[in-house]
């Protein structure tokens, strides 16, 4: 048995069908979009490497922090508030410009790319806030999702109702209309539309119930062990850890700890500081 399936037990599925490894769309470079260059040799799917930056000509949030993730696994960033978690996922989506490091991705270094570029070359980004059109219906958010895209949406706009049953079933309502945690899953159903090769989630479960948390993280789960990477800031510290292949504590903008969330669990200085003891 493996790691993965000692921490997952039977949650989750190996569903490959909502996977596209080869991203989706034609890079645009007109759009102040540098070019897109060679990554390293050994190279995880996804890193962002030793990343300095900030918001325009501000203060640095960021300090030499690095992020990664694989093919198929689930990692986590956590840390107090105001440690540049967010910052840190926002500067891999292209969101702020680094002042030193680089952004990663299968295997093409993509750090001169706009966000919209990037999520051309096959990244999916589910913001914490703002994240559905609140006006539109839920099947309206979902082809929304789908701009990029050129061909037939239709079995994957199914595979996401699969995945979201609860939202399947009101998908002539508007979005606006749902509880936040059917709000999230319309997030990261439209997300999924553009059949992305990572997913990153900006706190999933932030204002949610216990409940409601738990299923997001058995879909997350779903997604991950379908093969899908899986990268996302959480506020429910030991919660994800629970799940997580690789945990990142970030303290003022850098690295403080990092490994898999099982290791995380039982450090003594990490239970102590960001998990309650």
């Amino acid at each position: 048995m493996s790691d993965q399936d000692a921490v997952f037990g039977k949650r989750g599925n190996r569903d490959l069908s909502v996977v596209n490894p080869n991203g989706r769309g034609t890079i645009d470079g007109t759009r102040r979009s540098g070019p897109v260059r060679q990554g390293h040799a050994g190279d995880p799917f996804l890193i962002g490497e030793n990343m300095t930056g900030g918001y325009g000509k501000g203060a640095d949030i960021l300090h030499d922090c690095t992020i990664a993730v694989e093919r198929g696994q689930i990692a986590v960033i956590v840390g107090p508030n105001g440690a540049g978690k967010s910052t840190a996922m926002k500067a891999i989506f292209g969101m702020l410009n680094l002042r030193k490091g680089s952004v990663r991705l299968d295997g093409r270094d993509i750090t001169a790319l706009n966000p919209q570029d990037r999520v051309k070359a096959g990244m999916g980004f589910v913001p914490q806030v703002n994240n559905i059109f609140p006006s539109m219906t839920v099947e309206e958010n979902l082809e929304m999702g789908a701009f990029i895209r050129k061909d037939d949406i239709r079995r994957t706009m199914e595979q996401v109702y699969d995945l979201f049953p609860a939202v399947a079933a009101k998908r002539r309502q508007a979005a606006g209309e749902l509880s936040g945690g059917q709000r999230q899953q319309v997030a990261v159903g439209r997300a999924l539309m553009t059949q992305p090769s990572v997913l990153m989630l900006d706190e999933p479960t932030a204002g949610v119930s216990p409940i409601v948390m738990d299923e997001l993280f058995d879909r997350i789960i779903a997604i991950a062990r379908g093969g899908l990477p899986v990268l996302m800031v959480e506020q429910n510290a030991k919660q994800a850890m629970m799940i997580a292949d690789k945990a990142y504590v970030l303290v003022q903008g850098a690295n403080a700890h990092t490994g898999t969330g099982h290791e995380l669990m039982q450090n003594d200085e990490v239970r102590r500081t960001f998990l309650g003891g």
